[in-house]
């Protein structure tokens, strides 16, 4: 059987992995207030997407660019996902992680400088998501 990658970040693998996370920590979930559980569900789906996109990127592997021994090239995925309405989430994971190069400066490898620079492109002026964009 194959594997699509996409697949990994379907609606039906986010709310199995979802699930997964809620059944695992309900002991926590059932002494939340109402905020907390909301908050925890919005942490977990975080969570949720970065892992499967990893794992996505890592089944998805292009074969056309190089590899050094013992790492992997970096990337930059952004996931846009309706969130009712007009609203859309913005969800970026970065591998390996941004730099900080202070003064509200990132470095990182090109194709995560890229992202970088299309998601100060989706918020304005003051770097916050334009009216319809979460």
């Amino acid at each position: 059987m194959s594997i699509n990658p996409d697949d990994l970040l379907s609606d039906a693998a986010i709310r199995a992995a979802m699930g997964a996370l809620a059944s695992r920590n309900s002991h926590h979930l059932d002494g939340m207030t109402e905020e907390e559980q909301q908050n925890a569900l919005q942490h977990w789906h975080e969570l949720v997407t970065d892992v499967l996109t990893a794992a996505r990127a890592t089944l998805q592997g292009d074969p056309d660019v190089p590899v050094v021994e013992g790492e992997l090239p970096g990337r930059a995925v952004i996931v846009l996902q309706d969130a009712g309405g007009e609203d859309v989430n913005v969800h970026a994971t970065f591998h390996p992680e941004l730099e900080d190069l202070g003064n509200e400066e990132v470095g990182g490898t090109p194709a995560q400088i890229t992202a970088v620079m299309l998601l100060q492109s989706l918020g304005g002026e003051d770097g916050e998501p334009e009216p319809g964009q979460a």
